[in-house]
């Protein structure tokens, strides 16, 4: 008898840099995941990395990425950005990007879930 797991899609590849932080951006709007991703694609004129597999992101500098997390069954409504990088500095600086982008490019309520958002 075969146990070998069904194929499923490749994941996204991973990126070149270690993670070892991650900063979150919370998104108040009714928000798509697929719109938030190609929301974020335009606004920072990267490629959706990923897409169509179950972690698509999207780069952002200094090595790091924004990854869409939707809500789960039971919990609250809005949307989550992680921002992940290398070092916790990295991930702050860029999710503070991605809040001003969100803000002043799409009109977003949003706010950042570390210190100094």
């Amino acid at each position: 008898m075969d146990t070998t797991a069904p194929a499923s899609p490749s994941p996204a590849p991973e990126p070149d840099a270690p993670v070892t932080a991650v900063a979150t951006v919370v998104v108040s709007d009714a928000v798509t995941k697929v719109d938030a991703l190609q929301i974020l694609s335009v606004l920072t004129g990267a490629r959706i990395v990923g897409e169509r597999t179950a972690s698509p992101r999207v780069p952002l500098a200094d090595g790091a990425w924004a990854e869409i997390e939707i809500p789960k069954f039971g919990e609250a409504p809005p949307l989550a950005i992680d921002v992940h990088a290398a070092n916790e500095s990295v991930a702050r600086a860029q999710a503070r990007a991605v809040i001003a982008l969100l803000r002043d490019g799409a009109g977003w309520s949003v706010h950042g879930m570390f210190p100094d958002a």
